[in-house]
């Protein structure tokens, strides 16, 4: 059961890092962030299939997709500059909240 756990993790860190290599793939118009951004797609997807062999879906899903939202959001303010709004940051907050809450109530 951890070994899940430690997939869908690992499973949220690769949505991370597709998401921006897509950015910096300039719409699939650059070679290697193109790379990246597939490998890293079908590496994310590979983890979260093993880790969908124990846990339940639902959770889940939102775990490794909220683990991408929160990731995302937070390089794209370190890494490309982008702003966010205190409300903006407030409602990431709580996505990170739930995420915390969704692995303690399942756990």
């Amino acid at each position: 059961m951890i070994a899940a756990w430690v997939s869908l993790i690992i499973a949220g860190i690769f949505e991370v890092i597709w998401a921006l290599a897509m950015k910096q793939s300039d719409g699939f118009s650059k070679l290697w962030p193109s790379v990246i951004t597939f490998s890293a797609m079908w590496a994310s997807f590979a983890f979260l299939s093993f880790a969908l062999k124990s846990l339940p879906l639902g959770v889940s899903y939102a775990i490794w997709v909220g683990i991408g939202v929160v990731g995302v959001s937070i390089f794209s303010v370190v890494l490309l500059n982008e702003s966010l709004s205190l409300f903006q940051c407030v409602c990431i907050g709580f996505i990170f909240i739930g995420i915390v809450g969704l692995k303690i109530q399942a756990a």
